[in-house]
């Protein structure tokens, strides 16, 4: 079969197909043999031998999806460079995953794992605009006119945000309990645009990625999709 390097080795289980094109690019790649910095190279993988980090990677035969209910201070990568507790090390699978896109160090919730790079595609690719859910409190109390500054495309820094939607839950001790969905996932874009509104964001979770929501999971538990959950990001 032939197929672009990244491709095969996401589905190997080595990364996404967005880090391990950084990984080509890094020189870590070696295919029969010699290293390959081309982002464009097709392999063959019913005969080509390729080396990740200097040993031999094959298909992972075992596919996982897997909804983890991660903790604010645990690192979304499936490897930390300063050695912190990461996303992966919470999920007790022999199985190589990595995470579908990332929640920042604060923030709690729903995140995806798996070993599938289609799936991983499919979640993480911008012209599919999956909307995601997230719940929190804000500091202060939040006007209209700032609500509708959320939802109609704000600068976070050099970057408009697309229409988004926002709805004031509560009011407690002087702060804003709400609920704010967006379809993007720029670096922490949920608390920049808090942030442009003049609203620090004090505490976040993500409690729904499409249709796939935490339920009662409880934080820093794991658990397999559904299989129709399964179908349903397939036909996404």
């Amino acid at each position: 079969m032939i197929e672009r390097l990244q491709k095969y080795m996401a589905s190997c289980g080595i990364a996404s197909r967005r880090k391990c094109e950084e990984f080509i690019r890094e020189g870590k790649v070696e295919v029969n043999g010699i290293k390959v910095k081309e982002l464009g190279f097709k392999i063959d993988s019913s005969i080509d031998k390729v080396n990740y980090l200097g040993k031999e990677i094959n298909p992972e035969v075992n596919k996982l999806y897997i909804m983890l209910n991660k903790p604010t201070g645990i690192i979304s990568s499936a490897k930390d460079e300063k050695g912190r507790k990461t996303v992966v090390d919470l999920v007790d699978v022999t199985e190589r995953i990595y995470p579908v896109g990332r929640l920042d160090y604060d923030t709690s919730g729903l995140i995806i794992l798996t070993n599938d790079g289609d799936i991983y595609n499919k979640l993480i690719h911008p012209r599919e605009e999956i909307k995601k859910v997230y719940e929190g409190t804000i500091k202060g109390i939040v006007s209209q006119d700032e609500i509708n500054k959320f939802c109609n495309g704000i600068d976070i820094g050099g970057y408009i945000t697309s229409n988004a939607e926002f709805k004031l839950l509560d009011v407690i001790s002087g702060n804003s309990k709400v609920e704010m969905a967006i379809h993007e996932g720029k670096n922490r874009q949920i608390r920049k645009m808090c942030s442009s509104i003049g609203h620090e964001v004090i505490t976040l979770k993500r409690k729904s990625i499409a249709k796939i929501t935490l339920g009662s999971l409880k934080e820093g538990c794991w658990r397999y999709l559904t299989k129709s959950e399964l179908e349903y990001i397939e036909n996404l």
